[in-house]
This record gives C-alpha cells, structure tokens and sequence, in this order.
C-alpha cells in the first residue's frame, strides 16, 4: 500500500499559462511569444513568494520542448488585433490556447515535476551565487539542445542572491545568447538586482506577478476542497485566504497543514488552532470595549491575550484588518472576507463610528506597530494603544456645532446648555472628523470676553498689532518662510518695516528672499503698503500685548502652536464658532 502523500501546493500547481491566477498579463505575454515565436532570451519575473513565479517559469519550458506542441502562429491582421488567429492548417486557435504546453507528453511531464533534465535546468542563487558557479553557467549554456526542436532554459531562483560578480559573468552572454537558450530569473526582491548589476535590466524582459485577492484564493481552496473531498467550511476558507496574505501555494500548504491537524471538518476554529492564531472572537469583544468607552476591560482583556501565548505583533497586524474592516463598514461597503462571528461585531458597532474616528484609530495603531514588534516591552506598547481607542475624543463637524448653537453670527453667539434640544454637539456620539474636535469628559469654559478693538491698519503699531495675522497669511502659502518668520521680530523705523532676525544665516537668506512674499502678505492684511527691510543683530523691541514677553528668543512654530494659531484665525471669522471654542474647550485637529 501507496503510504505516500504529494503535498497540495505541488499536486495542484498549474500546468497551463491559462491556470495561472491572477496572472493573466504575465500569461498572455508568455503564451503569445511561444505562440508566435518570438521568445526573449532572459526573462525576470518579479513579485510576492507564493504567486506563481517559478510555476511560469516552468510551464514556459515546458511550452518551448512540448513534444505535441502546435505550430507558431505567423503574424496577421487578426491577431494584431487581438482577436483569433489562424494556423497554417487552417485550425482557429487564440494565441493563448497556441502557446500552451500540452502537459501531458514525457517532455512536459519531466519538467513540470522538476525531475532531471537535459535541456531545462533549475538552479537555486541562494547555494549557487558566485561568480565561479556562473561561468560554470555560461559554459553550460553554449552547448545546443538535445534536439534541433527544442530549447534550453535556464531558471534561475531567488536571482537577487547573485554576486556583483556573477552577474558580471553573465553579462555577455545575456547581451549575446546562443540560439534557442533561454534564461529566467525570479526574484522576490529585484531592487536588489538593480543596485547589484543595473546594466543587466535592461537585457531582460520584466514580468511583475501581482498579490492574489483573498476571493480568488478562496475560490480555488473550495476547487481544491471538492477535488479532494475535504469538509472545509466557509469561515475557514476565508480565514486561510486572509493568512496566506496573497500567496496561493501558502493557502494551500497552511490547508494541508490544518487537515493534518486533526480529524473531521475543517472549521475556522481548527485553523486558528492549528496556526496559533487570535480568535476573532476577540477581536469582536474587543470592538465591543472600545465602542463602549470601558477603559477598565483594556487591561484585562490584554492580560488574556498575554496568558493565552499570543503573539501581540501578530495581534496588531489583525487590528489593522479589523478596523479596516470597520472603516468600510462606516463608509457604506460591507467588507468582505469576514467570519460570521467578525462581520457581525464590525455591523453592530458601525453605528458608534464616523470615518474620521476610525481614521485616527488607523493612526495610532500605526505609529505603534513598529514598537510592538520589535520593544521588548510589547506588552506596554499595546495596553497603552488599546487605552488610547478606548478613551479615544469625539470628534464632531464644524457644521454642526454651528447648528447645534443655532446658526452664525452674533445674536446666536451664546451656545446652548449641554443636553438642551438640537444640541447634537453635546448629546451625539463618535462624529466625523474635523478641524475641530470636543474632548469627552472635558468641562466647558465659559465664553470669553469680547476682544479688544484691533489697533488701525494705517496707524505705526498698525503691522505689530497684527503681525501674528500677518505671519498667517505668509504660512497659508510659504510653510518655510512662516517657520524663518518665528526666528524675527519687527520693527517699526519710521515708515519703514524692519525684521529683526536672532536666528541663523539660514532663516536671515530665507526671509531676504521672501521679503516680497512678507510684503504682500503685510498689504492683504493692513490694507496699507510698508517697505520691509530684514536685518541681523537687531535688538527686538517691547511686544504687543499678549505676545511674549521681552528676553523670550523666538520659538520655533511647533505643530500644536501652528494649531492654536489656525483656531484663533477661525474663531476671529466667526463670532458663533468663538463662543462655541470657550464653551465646549474646542481644539484644533486637523
């Protein structure tokens, strides 16, 4: 009794250009230069591990020595317009169906196995890099085909390993093959060959393979299931889909893996079991604290995971797909791919969500994956990220504080109480995000006294009183300029403006250089001309009032002062959003 067993990744790998999936570029161009004999010399197939890179490569060999292979088409019209073209015997074939291997005959059958081979030869850069394993290459490769029929194909893998030397070897006969030789290079990396060897790039024709979608993998898993006569349920496939990330020989090998694992239908339990992966179960209870604000279940639920033997970089990577599931559930399209369990939690919290709070979320996970990968503090990382969700601010629309205060303008100035009817500001949860957010939890201040009567444009403190107005119009248009600007103070000489610059050479070229920029920005404001000149050394005089006082070097515009000051300029736009900013203590987010 046979006790032997193929492994799935190799009994259903394709034998045909047309099964290759997801491919379909790379296929139509291998098949129609078989088809019309007019094959390059070497060829780089680039992508993802697991897409398929190796598999073309062989069936291009396997095309190119096929003993049942049809004749080449000839070049005409109808193919040259993509349509069916006709054989010399009159037969109607695509060029597609011409350039296929048969798969059936010794030849294709040999090579497709990987069995030896006089005419294609497989070799592996990773053992075999250096430049006395390419000259032994290149000598190999001028000796003709076993027959005058077919071809040698030379299918180097992992090509991002050959030495800047070997490369070098190879050059020559790259630029000047011998006929009917063939060399493919797959890569994972091919940044790696251009820095190595750049001039050999361009003696290759580039195929790029794509990512395989998460259907397609499944798709193909259940083809696979049925043909095997696996029980494999639909939540297992789309979660062997989700962790193969795109590479179908990892579907499945991670398929075989899981059926090994135990007997009876493979289920999405038995797959997350068999992988040491995080229930989504989880991740479902976790959307449920976040939602609800239950700041003190963070540290349990963290504690869980750590006792369970949780990989927590591989549970940061699944929050990712979790809120990106979240996010499109906000935004009106349902996600696919998901386990019943996680498409029912992402649909009932949906409701508590606008985009932008899920856009934040997005953030700071990201600003906090490289720490919990690589801190051995990993722990820490995500207690304070998942603190963080959960006390996560409301945001909400200026449009709609504006209507909750009753409209614009002074005579709606004075904002509801908290609660009150159509105070959708106060009562609303989680808002859309916008460049105003009310932090929960926060007491309203009351509204501010109204502001003092701003000194007269054409008066002499007229450009002091007003310069932070001025500085603002510079950095709507000239970010750079406006930080030079935060390293000068001006200086009224008569009718003359003067910027007295205390920092360095730098900001005093930058600030000469756009002393017209400031000119006009100082008109656009004041309404009124003043002639500016920029000096170094001068000593800063007495600020306005509310500026800084005497002795204070000029600080750099940081991004929480370049908020406060983009605020003050919308709260002098409207006296409604003003007392709206006092009472509630609205800031600044984006």
């Amino acid at each position: 009794m046979d006790m032997t067993h193929t492994a799935l990744a190799r009994k259903y790998r394709p034998k045909r250009f047309a099964e290759l999936i997801a491919q379909e570029h790379v296929a139509a161009g291998l098949a129609g230069a078989v088809a019309r004999n007019r094959v390059a010399h070497a060829y780089l197939l680039t992508g993802p591990r697991g897409v398929g890179k190796t598999t073309a490569a062989r069936i291009l060999a396997m095309a190119l020595n096929c003993e049942r292979r049809p004749h080449p088409l000839t070049p005409s019209p109808v193919l040259e317009r993509g349509n069916a073209g006709a054989t010399p015997g009159g037969n109607v074939m695509t060029t597609l169906e011409a350039g296929e291997p048969c798969g059936e005959c010794d030849s294709c059958r040999r090579i497709w196995a990987g069995s030896a081979n006089l005419d294609v030869v497989e070799i592996d850069a990773a053992s075999n890099r250096g430049v006395d394993d390419a000259r032994e290459l290149r000598e190999r490769a001028m000796y003709a085909a076993s027959g005058p029929e077919r071809s040698k194909v030379y299918i180097v893998d992992e090509a991002h390993m050959l030495t800047r030397e070997a490369w070098n070897a190879l050059l020559k006969i790259l630029e000047e093959p011998p006929p009917r030789v063939v060399f493919v290079f797959a890569t994972t990396e091919p940044h790696k060959i251009a820095n190595t060897a750049a001039p050999v790039m361009s003696r290759m024709q580039r195929f790029d393979f794509r990512r395989i979608g998460p259907q397609a993998i499944a798709a193909r898993l259940s083809e696979v299931a049925r043909a095997e006569q696996l029980p494999l349920e639909d939540d297992a496939t789309q979660l062997i889909a989700r962790v193969a990330a795109g590479g179908m020989r990892d579907a499945l090998s991670v398929l075989d893996q899981v059926v090994a694992f135990g007997e009876g239908p493979v289920t999405a339990a038995r797959v997350r079991e068999a992988l040491g992966l995080i229930g989504d179960e989880a991740y479902a209870e976790l959307l449920d604290i976040l939602a609800g604000h239950r700041v003190a279940d963070v540290l349990p639920f963290v504690n869980r995971l750590v006792e369970a033997g949780a990989d927590l970089a591989e549970f940061a990577g699944g929050l990712g797909d979790v809120l990106r599931a979240l996010l499109q559930q906000v935004l009106g399209a349902p996600p696919e791919g998901l386990t019943e369990v996680l498409r029912a939690a992402v649909g009932r919290q949906a409701a508590a969500y606008r985009p932008g709070d899920v856009l934040r979320m997005l953030r700071l996970l990201g600003e906090a994956e490289e720490n919990i990968s690589r801190s051995p503090h990993a722990r820490l990382h995500v207690e304070t990220l998942l603190l963080q969700l959960a006390l996560l601010d409301r945001t909400v629309e200026l449009s709609e504080v504006l209507q909750a205060l009753g409209g614009a303008g002074p005579a709606s100035a004075t904002p509801p109480a908290p609660g009150a009817p159509g105070n959708r500001a106060a009562t609303a949860g989680p808002t859309v995000a916008s460049p105003v957010t009310a932090p929960e939890g926060r007491r309203g201040r009351a509204a501010s006294a109204p502001p003092a009567p701003a000194a007269s444009s054409a008066s002499p403190s007229g450009p002091l009183a007003r310069w932070g107005e001025v500085v603002e119009a510079v950095g709507r248009q000239r970010r750079m300029l406006r930080e030079a600007m935060a390293h000068a103070a001006p200086v009224l000489e008569g009718e003359t403006l003067v910027l007295a610059v205390s920092g360095s050479d730098v900001h005093l070229q930058g600030l000469e250089e756009g002393r017209r920029a400031i000119e006009a920005a100082v008109h656009e404001v004041l309404g009124t001309s003043w002639h500016l000149v920029v000096r170094s050394g001068v000593a800063a005089p007495p600020p306005p009032p509310g500026d800084p006082p005497t002795g204070e070097a000029p600080k750099r515009l940081s991004r929480d002062a370049e908020r406060q000051e983009r605020l003050k300029h919308y709260r002098g736009k409207d006296a409604a959003l003003d007392a709206a900013a006092d009472a509630l203590d609205l800031e600044l987010l984006d």
